[in-house]
């Protein structure tokens, strides 16, 4: 299986020499370089036998190459409206409708942040289960949208110089979780 996905750099820059050489000789043959301003990101088209061993092998890739690239995030996982319309190739229109209930059984996953602004974000990995457990996604994109959710958390938690801290507070968030269910 083939699987499409962007990776955003960080340690490398459109500056960088021999940026694109390096990147190939690393594994990244199957990966088109850009850049939005100075920022480097790949976009792969990766066969795997699963999205996370395809990512996952990327990442390594990229990370083994001689250059100091590391990886910071995998895709978007906060969409908009839009987003969540292209991804899920329903119309706009379709989306919004689902998300207001005028279609659909309602209970569409809340909005996550901008709750103030004119363009909230969604957790996509929320959404797309929502939209899977109503039949309008399959069930291999809404398990690759919770596996590139997962990715980036790890990613986002390696970045962090508070590393211990954050892991401490995601322990002391889950001990609470049984005290509100009851």
């Amino acid at each position: 299986m083939v699987y499409h996905f962007t990776l955003t750099l960080t340690g490398v820059n459109a500056q960088t020499p021999g940026l694109e050489d390096a990147l190939f000789e690393s594994g990244c043959d199957d990966a088109l370089l850009c850049f939005y301003g100075n920022t480097a990101y790949l976009e792969f088209d990766r066969a795997g036998s699963s999205f996370e061993q395809a990512v996952l092998s990327a990442i390594d890739d990229i990370e083994s190459s001689a250059l100091p690239a590391r990886v910071v995030s995998v895709d978007a996982t906060l969409l908009g409206l839009s987003d969540i319309a292209q991804r899920s190739q329903l119309s706009r229109q379709a989306v919004a409708m689902l998300k207001d209930g005028t279609r659909g059984p309602g209970s569409f996953p809340a909005p996550v942040q901008r709750l103030t602004g004119h363009s909230p974000l969604w957790r996509w990995a929320a959404v797309a289960r929502w939209l899977h457990e109503n039949g309008k996604l399959s069930a291999e994109l809404a398990e690759n949208a919770q596996v590139m959710e997962n990715i980036n958390l790890a990613l986002a938690l390696r970045e962090t110089p508070q590393r211990q801290y954050v892991t401490q507070l995601a322990a002391r968030l889950a001990e609470s979780e049984p005290r509100r269910a009851s």
